[in-house]
């Protein structure tokens, strides 16, 4: 090589675009994958991306041009160390493509092609350095200075500053982008009228949640759950989410007028006691008037508990009303901007730089039933009743103190999450848990987001998109007969609530029949039922019939106002103010203790007692219809009964009558809750003459 040609080749514009660029893709990767999480990493991803591409063709043109001068020369240390960076740079632009593409257009970046991106890097660093700065250390060794390497050095110096000066400049590309761009503000000062609990300090008091620094926030920070499927990552689980319980906690009507007579008998201060379960963005945002319907856009109502309400939790208390703090994480570029163009970066950034988002998001608290019991056990006190403690509804505690849970023993244990967030088929990136100790990192499986329990009214009442699917699911779940695989060895199949009619094979005409119904707590795991007992109710519906289907005896059937009879079998509770006046509005505010209750713990039975009397004797007999009392017994049997079939249905429904007619009259056309049917069983006894004994 003559020495112009030498000359050239180090002081090639080609050379010092090609190694400028290099330069800023290596310190720009390492810096990505070994430094925290910050702004200037998120703006180096864009740039490392962005240079990455335009540094694809002047490299390919100017290595293609160096084999071509060099590929007949023998092998020595420097085309070695050449060829290895040359298939390390291929290897890393390849993978880089890849990345880039995924990152673009599928919902996760794949990690063979990211570590390979990565392997690639360093080995392009261990292979380049030497090749480069053994050439300069040998030319710098020559022992005669000629002409022709003196020019070479004076080469090989202004490469080196020129690459330098682009690599400055690309960094100062860096800098000028984190100067322009302006962080959207995420925690909010009350208004100069906003109200605080004489009792405390808290923005968000008497409910017990806050944020990490107790400032307000904004319904944009917290809602936004769209977002989560909308550009195909969470696609699946957005959907469930959807039609789930916790999405309409907020927007449920039933709820809604609830808040509404408690915010207008106790103040929109007291009213904030339920928004930390039901409605955290509005509670987090410093709405002043939960109740009131004019701020459902404002406070982000549609969403109840959005993705972040549930994601962002840093600490749970188990003392329940809502008591967790909420650690908004930081979001990434243009993750709360409006628009196309701010939902692609974001959407980008989260794929291709996903460490911090699976963090933030994927906290080992959500994991345990402690944080599930922060909601799901609740009290009123004094600042409420005005008068003192008193326990609502705790299906944490039931669940602890029940045979489902044995400490320090997680094998043995059925957690929360195991029965209302079953595992369903994925392809969901966040599919995969090892930190689930019944899980494995590719068992290509996700938990369902239903939260599948015990409401089957409100999501066809909202027309909740897929809410027949959704409610025949609920219906399943409520009658045992949704598998969960995953458990089956601990919560088997069957009926969640059994019964069995208790009575003898066969009777004597002239006696009393006595008709036990066992009722048997086998799977829930707290009590049956579960939630607010002043409002569900559970209860026995009996049928006793002849051969010929004449009813014999009734109890607990619906009349044609949809209550039920009067002296049927009931779980419910009735709580009482401090003037023991009943609660029947749901007004927990005014309650002080309970005057009865009926439920079953998980793994106790209970017993519905009946009994009939099998005397045979003339009389004119018509069939039950209608027009007669929803609960009665015949004086005698029909002549010639020889046989009775005696049905017993466990009947479950969200909301009793008095409250659809006082409470929620003015709720859609709907004039009573839908029954499911939990279990049944019937039994077939004898009636043998009176003669025969």
């Amino acid at each position: 090589m003559n020495t112009k040609s030498q000359h050239s080749s180090w002081s090639s514009k080609l050379l010092y675009l090609v190694s400028g660029l290099l330069l800023f893709e290596i310190l720009t990767g390492l810096s990505i994958s070994f430094l925290p999480f910050s702004l200037s990493n998120q703006v180096m991803v864009l740039l490392h991306t962005a240079a990455g591409l335009i540094f694809m063709f002047p490299y390919l043109w100017y290595q293609f041009k160096h084999w071509m001068k060099y590929k007949d020369r023998p092998l020595n240390e420097f085309s070695v160390t050449g060829y290895v960076g040359m298939a390390a740079t291929t290897t890393a632009i390849i993978t880089g493509i890849v990345l880039t593409w995924q990152a673009l257009f599928t919902s996760s970046i794949g990690t063979v092609w990211k570590n390979v991106h990565l392997i690639s890097t360093f080995v392009l660093i261990a292979s380049v350095i030497p090749h480069v700065f053994l050439i300069i250390w040998r030319d710098s060794k020559v022992q005669s200075l000629s002409t022709s390497i003196r020019s070479r050095l004076t080469g090989q110096k202004r490469f080196g500053f020129n690459s330098i000066y682009l690599l400055l400049i690309q960094f100062l590309l860096v800098g000028l982008f984190m100067f322009a761009y302006s962080k959207t503000e995420t925690s909010a000062s009350p208004p100069q009228n906003y109200q605080y609990h004489q009792n405390s300090d808290s923005p968000f008091y008497p409910s017990l949640a806050s944020t990490a620094d107790s400032s307000l926030t904004f319904p944009r920070v917290m809602g936004g759950s769209e977002s989560c499927g909308s550009a195909g990552c969470h696609k699946e689980i957005k959907e469930e989410w959807e039609v789930s319980a916790h999405r309409y906690s907020a927007s449920d009507p039933f709820f809604r007028k609830i808040q509404e007579n408690m915010g207008e008998l106790k103040g929109p201060v007291a009213a904030r006691y339920c928004g930390g379960c039901h409605d955290p963005i509005g509670l987090f945002s410093g709405s002043a008037n939960l109740y009131s319907d004019s701020l459902t856009h404002q406070t982000g109502i549609n969403e109840g508990v959005s993705c972040i309400s549930c994601h962002a939790i840093s600490e749970a208390d188990v003392q329940g009303n809502a008591d967790y703090v909420l650690d908004l994480p930081e979001r990434y570029l243009f993750e709360l901007g409006e628009g196309k163009t701010s939902k692609l970066i974001s959407d980008f950034l989260i794929r291709a730089y996903p460490d911090y988002h699976i963090e933030s998001y994927n906290r080992p608290l959500i994991k345990t039933s402690e944080y599930c019991g922060s909601c799901h056990k609740q009290y009123v006190d004094e600042d409420i009743n005005n008068v003192g403690w008193v326990q609502l509804q705790n299906q944490y505690d039931q669940w602890r103190k029940s045979h489902w849970f044995s400490e320090n023993e997680p094998f043995q244990t059925i957690e929360c999450r195991e029965c209302h967030m079953p595992l369903v088929e994925s392809l969901d990136p966040s599919s995969g848990d090892r930190s689930d100790y019944n899980r494995t990192p590719d068992d290509g499986k996700h938990r369902s987001h239903r939260f599948l329990g015990g409401n089957q009214f409100v999501p066809k009442l909202l027309d909740l998109p897929n809410a027949d699917e959704h409610v025949q699911m609920i219906e399943e779940w409520l009658r045992g007969e949704y598998e969960i695989p995953e458990i089956q060895d601990k919560w088997e199949g069957g009926p969640v609530v059994p019964i069995t009619i208790i009575s003898p094979d066969t009777t004597f005409a002239g006696e009393k029949l006595r008709m036990d119904v066992l009722i048997n707590n086998r799977k829930a795991g707290h009590e049956f039922p579960t939630g607010p007992l002043d409002m569900i109710q559970a209860w026995i519906d009996m049928t006793v019939t002849d051969q010929h289907g004449n009813v014999l005896f009734a109890s607990g059937k619906l009349d044609e106002n949809h209550f039920i009879e009067p002296g049927a079998f009931v779980f419910k509770a009735e709580p009482v103010d401090q003037y023991g006046n009943l609660i029947d509005r749901h007004n927990l505010w005014e309650m002080v203790g309970v005057r009865y209750s009926r439920a079953l713990f998980p793994g106790k039975s209970d017993y519905a007692r009946f009994s009939m009397m099998m005397e045979q004797q003339e009389q004119k007999h018509k069939p039950f219809s209608d027009s007669q009392p929803a609960s009665y017994t015949l004086d005698s049997l029909p002549p010639g009964t020889s046989q009775i079939e005696i049905t017993a249905k466990l009947q479950y429904r969200k909301f009793n009558q008095f409250l659809m007619n006082e409470v929620f009259s003015d709720i859609k056309n709907y004039d009573t809750s839908p029954v499911t049917t939990i279990s049944e069983h019937s039994k077939t006894v004898t009636i043998l003459p009176r003669e025969i004994q």
